[in-house]
């Protein structure tokens, strides 16, 4: 017999991990274009590149953590700038690897929520995120950072526990939106940059060091990385 302890831990894994229906395609359309009014506009732009900071930092983190390397700790900055710091060695596949997240892993974050949707894993989603956003405050070392990362995760955590099924999926599907629609600009913000002497730092600068291929081809990857994964959340989100 199961206790009243074990149903309830079953109703929670069922409510976190079941599946849900799929909204009404107009929401799904509704939630792409109020990603879409967030990411165009430089001033909500500005913003919102926060949460894009956030995705790319993590990224960065998990792979130095994924490549044994030695996290010492991530910074989020009021200026949309950020800085993760780990140890190891100064170059091999590990470095290289880490490098190469931080501009691929919010399209790819977008990727992987779009399957999550698709497979009516609604609420999955939204706990992971908050778990993955737990995970990320603790190797936080600013204030600024750690205010960024709580109200995030705390929004993830009322939405996931409070909202009604009809919010929790128009959240859901915002978000992936925006970290697709979101994924594709900072890359060709890196260009412009570039374009006028700038960014002689970038990811794209430390990877043409780290592998003496030109910072242009890293940055085309980057493209390549944010647009397929654009295309392919897109056919996902939209069931085409």
């Amino acid at each position: 017999m199961y206790s009243t302890a074990d149903a309830g831990l079953a109703g929670l894994w069922d409510r976190v991990f079941g599946t849900q229906s799929a909204p009404e395609q107009w929401l799904v359309i509704a939630a792409g274009v109020v990603a879409l009014a967030v990411v165009v506009p430089h001033g909500a732009w500005r913003l919102a590149r926060n949460a894009i900071t956030i995705a790319h930092e993590g990224g960065h983190g998990l792979v130095a953590l994924l490549t044994g390397r030695r996290l010492d700790g991530i910074r989020l900055h009021s200026d949309t700038s950020g800085l993760t710091v780990s140890r190891g060695r100064p170059t091999g596949l590990g470095m290289i690897l880490t490098a190469a997240a931080g501009y691929t892993a919010p399209p790819l974050l977008g990727l992987g929520g779009a399957a999550l949707l698709s497979s009516g894993r609604i609420t999955a989603l939204l706990w992971i995120a908050t778990a993955l956003l737990v995970a990320m405050l603790v190797m936080i070392r600013n204030a600024y950072g750690a205010l960024t990362v709580v109200l995030t995760g705390g929004t993830f955590l009322l939405v996931s526990w409070l909202a009604e099924t009809d919010v929790q999926a128009a959240f859901a599907y915002a978000v992936v939106w925006f970290l697709l629609l979101g994924g594709v600009r900072p890359a060709f913000e890196l260009q412009a940059k570039r374009r006028h002497g700038g960014a002689g730092d970038s990811d794209a600068d430390q990877l043409s060091r780290l592998t003496h291929v030109p910072a242009g081809l890293w940055l085309f990857l980057f493209h390549a990385v944010s647009l397929c994964s654009l295309m392919g959340g897109a056919r996902w989100l939209l069931a085409v």
